[in-house]
């Protein structure tokens, strides 16, 4: 993409009303432009980044065997009422009515609704395990909407649902989740921490929250050290998965909701860490709550009924974007992972209206695009301290600038945004060094 076709509003100060990085810098760098509280329009460059980040989630769920679907944003208050949830949500959920008085609502989640339409179709046993998710917005009426895309009332979020027999196969879905979780955040770049949690207004009780540690986090967290060096498990085969949950579930880890003091002194004192972290996914099992309320019961293997036996899994896809600023920054921007950075590189002419430099621009722009590494060229006839900084600030993982002084040494400049490591190589050296990155 050439930054003379793209839409780039970046800003140079930093709105009075944004505290933290994520914020500041989602919308210095012209990702989002707020249109009403907690509620953004997403421009292309923090559009790109949502994307990447919701086929990192939906890759990882369809690796255990998930199945896409879509629900609609807009429900009845009918399945809601069923389950008793409609007056017991509180005022988060905006509920309306239509021209006919119809009771509806603009969902904050669809347990009710993916339970009746399971429903309607599925009654017997052998049609389970069912694993079914989308991906999709939703609208909680936060009553103090802040820090940007971190505590929106409009959110993209990816909820998975679960259906099985029984308790037991229950907690083989619950545990491929755990697990995929864990895979997601690794390739998103983030060591996410897996904690024990309350269930809220979702019920049941098995839960947990992950949490990327940050100093901006809402929650403060107690945990083992232990767990924030452990790496990703990868694919896990079926007689390894409760072993790999074991273990993370072993070691101690809590917010301040759940936290116990008592217990928390029983890890070794140079394992402690007490830190602040962001909730970025959470996952519940709870049995047969509304599978009960709603009479969605399948016949078994002996003849009879029995209520399925469920589990919802959330990860918040956009409020992601601003996790994982919060995790990667400096003073003068966003550091992107390799796996979500809108562009792969960016190349900036010095001296535009040069023949020379504008020639190994757009060489280097070709051979790049070619090996699948997107740039974005700066071809724009800007000074070269307002190209820099704006790159910084945008976050790309690398960057090539090219200018006439160089280019008489037959050398062009290569700087790793993540390091601030500056490197002269000739151009094919730089193009061979960046594209070797995303192999």
């Amino acid at each position: 993409m050439r930054l003379s076709n793209y839409f780039l509003p970046v800003l140079k100060e930093t709105p009075a009303d944004a505290t933290i990085a994520s914020h500041q810098f989602m919308l210095r760098a012209g990702m989002v432009k707020q249109d009403s509280a907690g509620i953004y329009i997403w421009l292309p460059l923090g559009f790109k980044v949502l994307k990447k980040i919701e086929q990192i989630v939906r890759e990882e769920q369809n690796r255990i065997g998930a199945v896409e679907m879509l629900m609609p944003t807009i429900q009845s208050a009918n399945h809601w009422k069923e389950t008793g949830r409609y007056d017991a949500y509180g005022p988060e959920m905006l509920r309306i009515t239509d021209r006919g008085d119809r009771e509806l609502l603009y969902g904050p989640t669809n347990e009710d609704m993916i339970t009746d339409m399971f429903r309607s179709y599925v009654r017997s046993y052998k049609d389970l395990p069912q694993n079914l998710y989308h991906i999709q917005w939703k609208f909680r009426d936060e009553r103090r909407p802040r820090f940007g895309v971190m505590r929106g009332r409009e959110f993209l979020m990816k909820d998975a649902y679960t259906f099985d027999i029984d308790p037991e196969a229950s907690r083989v879905a619950y545990n491929k989740q755990f697990i995929a979780y864990l895979n997601t955040f690794a390739r998103l770049g983030l060591k996410a921490v897996p904690m024990r949690a309350d269930t809220g207004p979702i019920g049941g009780d098995l839960s947990h929250e992950f949490l990327i540690l940050a100093e901006t986090g809402e929650s403060e967290v107690f945990c083992h050290k232990d767990l924030v060096d452990m790496s990703a498990p990868g694919v896990v085969s079926a007689a390894d998965l409760q072993d790999v949950v074991n273990t993370r579930t072993s070691l101690y880890a809590r917010t301040d909701e759940m936290h116990e003091a008592d217990e928390f002194a029983k890890v070794p004192e140079d394992k402690q860490l007490t830190a602040r972290g962001i909730e970025v996914g959470h996952i519940f099992y709870f049995g047969d709550k509304y599978s009960k309320a709603m009479n969605a019961s399948v016949q078994g293997p002996d003849g009879k009924p029995h209520n399925v036996m469920m589990g919802s899994y959330g990860i918040g896809v956009s409020r992601l974007v601003g996790g994982i600023i919060e995790a990667g920054h400096d003073e003068n921007g966003i550091i992107w992972p390799k796996s979500v950075t809108p562009f792969g590189a960016g190349i900036i002419n010095l001296k535009v209206g040069d023949e020379a430099v504008d020639a190994a621009c757009e060489d280097i722009y070709n051979q790049l695009s070619a090996a699948g590494i997107d740039p974005l060229y700066d071809d724009k006839n800007d000074r070269g301290g307002q190209k820099f900084a704006r790159m910084d600030l945008i976050g790309l993982p690398y960057q090539i600038t090219i200018g006439p002084r160089g280019l008489k040494n037959g050398v062009v400049d290569v700087k790793t945004r993540a390091t601030g490591e500056k490197q002269e190589m000739s151009p094919q050296a730089a193009i061979a060094f960046i594209s070797e990155q995303f192999v």
